[in-house]
């Protein structure tokens, strides 16, 4: 959905290459965009393909396009996922993040994300969220300690991320960055062709490091 004015999202333009690096991301630290050692990862880390996943847990998109990501990163192999949490279009995206990030500190991120991911809608609230969350195998009391305990690292990463998108002119959510390129809402055959596109140029030398 566009960001903060809850519109329908549109494909965005591929990113154009200047000496390997993204153009519009001459000014920023990519490698702080890929390698944020707090982000959730999922897929193989030694991957030769990052994809770099700015999702928020109210976008109907980002929810239309889970399952096709977790396959491509599953059936590829060699995928290396970045989750970030970029809870741009309501409080209660907040919340979902707050708790995705926190299930993280027991090693569940991976099963809150998904589970939030399985909410439809696009105005779900915070209880519902926590409904979702409370079926899944999350001890909930060490999940709330972790959200008041490790609130300022949970905070700082959601701003980090903010600053990145900010930083990269993202408009909506999902927003995918596959090797050089973003997108947005893709299916399957759009992963796997996005992602063969991009070993393509990592080949021939537009690499993001």
């Amino acid at each position: 959905m566009k960001r903060r004015t809850f519109l329908a999202a549109a494909m965005l333009a591929a990113f154009t290459v200047v000496g390997g690096m993204p153009a519009m991301t001459q000014n920023i630290d990519i490698n702080a965009i890929l390698h944020d050692p707090d982000a959730p990862e999922a897929g193989n880390p030694e991957g030769d393909v990052t994809i770099v996943a700015f999702l928020d847990y109210n976008c109907p998109f980002c929810k239309k396009s889970a399952p096709d990501l977790d396959r491509i990163v599953k059936e590829d192999g060699n995928i290396r996922l970045v989750y970030k949490d970029w809870p741009v279009l309501s409080e209660a995206s907040v919340y979902g993040a707050q708790l995705a990030l926190a299930a993280k500190y027991q090693g569940k991120y991976d099963e809150v994300h998904h589970a939030l991911m399985a909410v439809p809608g696009h105005q779900v609230s915070e209880d519902q969220m926590l409904e979702a969350v409370r079926a899944t195998s999350v001890d909930m009391q060490q999940l709330q300690d972790d959200v008041t305990g490790h609130h300022d690292q949970i905070a700082a990463l959601l701003g980090r991320t903010m600053e990145q998108g900010d930083a990269l002119g993202l408009v909506s959510t999902p927003t995918y960055l596959i090797g050089p390129m973003m997108t947005s809402t893709l299916d399957y055959d759009g992963f796997r062709e996005t992602v063969a596109e991009a070993r393509r140029r990592h080949a021939a030398g537009e690499r993001v490091e």
